[in-house]
């Protein structure tokens, strides 16, 4: 069963390098000033190495959760420890978002930026992924200085 599988991932594996460079080069056959002023070859060359790489990057994409997913499901233990982290990491989003600000943003002159007014949305969140940031980055610190210190215990 590996073996087969093995085989049919070589052969996508071979097919998708080959329509990708079959992309590739015909964008290397067009003249590389019409590329950039003429939209219909554009449109025809362009466009399909670009959908091509979108669909690649989808198609990534849901293996990887579909992988992880059936993982988890396949081992109960590491399931719990995962459900763990993540409501850490949900405990810890709510602690950025609360202490997180909403001020208005503004420029070096003092001007109040467009979009930057205070109680705005985005002004919310821009202050809670910096806090977010911080915090992991403090649990990170501590959990690095705490390993260095075991390992110089034990030396």
């Amino acid at each position: 069963m590996k073996n087969n599988l093995s085989k049919i991932l070589n052969i996508f594996i071979a097919l998708v390098a080959a329509i990708g460079a079959i992309l590739f080069i015909r964008i290397f056959m067009e003249d590389a000033e019409l590329i950039k002023t003429d939209a219909e070859i554009q449109q025809s060359v362009i466009s399909p190495i670009i959908t091509f790489s979108t669909a690649l990057l989808y198609l990534a994409i849901g293996v990887t959760v579909f992988l992880s997913l059936f993982s988890l499901v396949k081992n109960p233990d590491s399931l719990k420890k995962t459900a763990l982290g993540i409501a850490v990491l949900g405990v810890l989003l709510m602690l950025a978002y609360f202490t997180g600000d909403s001020l208005e943003v503004t420029d070096p002159q003092g001007k109040v930026l467009v979009g930057g007014e205070a109680g705005s949305t985005t002004n919310q969140w821009a202050s809670t992924g910096i806090w977010y940031s911080m915090f992991l980055g403090l649990i990170a610190g501590a959990f690095f200085v705490l390993d260095l210190v075991k390992g110089l215990i034990k030396s």
